[in-house]
């Protein structure tokens, strides 16, 4: 009964189960006895009276901590959405003792010393199953004391034994981060946050691409290939912004997912996190003694990846590659891009040729999982679960067979503007680099320099010569101006071999 009414006053205490109609005191309530004697009838007097009294204070104390445990609150995600939640001991977050011990062993190796909540922080698991694990590995004569620490804690330093059971490990890989995560709860972690479970609708596309201006009718055949969340290619001529395009398509779906830092299968250690192509998103700081949102700190939030390659890609990227002096794992593109998009650019000029990709990918397109080989030996399924978006200003039918087309259900062709998208680009780009548009030089630049030498329109054309037009100013030391003259030069530098 004690323990009940103690979980009952904390869960008041965080402002948990309070409702206009319930007491949350009901349960814990004195219960009356049988009889109805006046002593008895007096006891549950005072009882009420120390009741209505606690009610009031805790009411107070709900009332003064009420913003902070808001704040709480908003910092954690939906309920309905994925989080990882941090595991209460090391089976639970499925890693075994040595694989814990061997990270903590390496991490004393490289710094010296370290107190169990810093060793706690670099390996981003709780302190508590960390602490009993200290506690053994200092019977064990692995580490030693070397004073005490805040919190009850205290600074551990390796002996000569521990130190050379580091460096053994350390021969083998160097990583001593953030504990892997297990590949199962990672599959698990796709499955949940995956595009196909996304169903962007128009106003969602208005949204991604607000920056750019795109006609209505590329919109509406953009949509149902974003909607189906496999793959697309986006072909035309150079200019007319198919990269531009790919970089927003993420935008449409959903802002943040969870990845974890590092992933291990069977004693490998596999870096998925890469503050190159993912950027962090942390929760906001509740704060306080009231935010249990327990979150595994071996994840990291991040926005949802948009990973773009050309011509620089290769089929090393695209296994998983490890560093022979270090041990580490590299995961390859397509994993890093899963839940997100993945754009291969100028589609057709990478060092690799186009039917390696293509036999590459052939099989994952279709299953929507793929094999990757690990340095041990090891074949591993992992999910291939992103949209690939190809971007060429070659025809596709040029580059792929009719097989692989198949499996790319939507060909988009980027064409060029019109006349009056043209005109309004320009006003677009005018203000933004520092120039009062001008209608009867734009109508000069049109008549003169597109029509005379029958020269498309491209989405480019507008930024780039006012570019050429500012730069020349800036370095003749005039005002930034849109004029015939300033227009030519643009024209003749910028058109000189195309």
């Amino acid at each position: 009964m004690a323990e009940n009414g103690v979980e009952n006053l904390l869960a008041r205490l965080s402002g948990r189960g309070i409702t206009a109609d319930v007491n949350p005191y009901s349960a814990v309530a004195a219960t009356p006895p049988d009889h109805s004697s006046a002593k008895a009838a007096a006891a549950a007097v005072v009882e009420k009276q120390r009741q209505d009294k606690l009610d009031h204070l805790l009411g107070r104390i709900a009332q003064l901590t009420g913003g902070e445990a808001a704040n709480a609150a908003a910092s954690l995600p939906p309920p309905n959405e994925f989080y990882p939640p941090e595991p209460v001991s090391l089976q639970a977050a499925k890693l075994s003792e040595s694989a814990v011990e061997e990270l903590i062993l390496k991490y004393l190796l490289s710094k010296g010393d370290g107190s169990g909540r810093d060793i706690s922080d670099q390996l981003k698991l709780p302190f508590v199953p960390l602490e009993e694990m200290l506690r053994q590995m200092k019977s064990d004569q692995w580490v030693v004391h070397r004073g005490a620490a805040p919190m009850n804690d205290y600074v551990y330093q390796l002996t000569d034994k521990g130190r050379e059971r580091a460096r053994r490990h350390t021969e083998h890989c160097t990583y001593f981060g953030s504990a892997p995560v297990h590949l199962s709860d990672y599959v698990a972690s796709v499955a949940a946050q995956s595009l196909t479970n996304q169903h962007p609708t128009a106003t969602d596309l208005q949204r991604a691409f607000a920056d750019l201006l795109i006609n209505p009718r590329m919109l509406a055949r953009l949509g149902p290939a974003i909607n189906s969340g496999r793959g697309l290619f986006l072909y035309g001529a150079a200019g007319n912004g198919k990269t531009s395009i790919a970089e927003r398509v993420t935008r449409a779906f959903g802002q943040f997912i969870w990845i974890p830092r590092a992933i291990g299968v069977d004693g490998e250690i596999i870096r998925l996190f890469d503050p190159s192509n993912h950027e962090p998103a942390p929760l906001e700081s509740g704060g306080g003694l009231l935010d249990h949102g327990k979150i595994d700190r071996r994840w990291i939030r991040i926005r949802r990846p948009t990973i773009i390659v050309g011509g620089e890609l290769t089929m090393d990227n695209l296994e998983v590659v490890r560093n022979t002096s270090t041990g580490i794992s590299e995961a390859p593109m397509q994993l890093k891009s899963n839940c997100g998009t993945l754009v291969i650019d100028d589609f057709g000029r990478q060092r690799m040729s186009t039917d390696e990709l293509l036999n590459r990918w052939i099989v994952p397109l279709e299953k929507r999982f793929d094999y990757l080989n690990l340095s041990n030996g090891k074949k591993i399924q992992v999910p291939f679960d992103q949209l690939i978006i190809f971007s060429t200003n070659l025809q596709p039918k040029d580059l792929v067979d009719e097989a692989f087309l198949r499996r790319i259900p939507y060909k988009i062709d980027v064409v060029d503007p019109t006349e009056e998208e043209f005109r309004k680009l320009f006003k677009i780009m005018a203000p933004k680099l520092g120039f009062d548009h001008r209608d009867d030089v734009l109508d000069y630049l049109i008549e003169r320099h597109y029509r005379q030498a029958n020269r498309p329109f491209r989405n480019c054309h507008p930024r780039d010569l006012l570019m050429q037009v500012r730069n020349h100013c800036l370095y003749q030391g005039r005002p930034l101006e849109m004029t015939p003259a300033n227009f030519d030069l643009a024209v003749e530098n910028y058109f000189a071999v195309m």
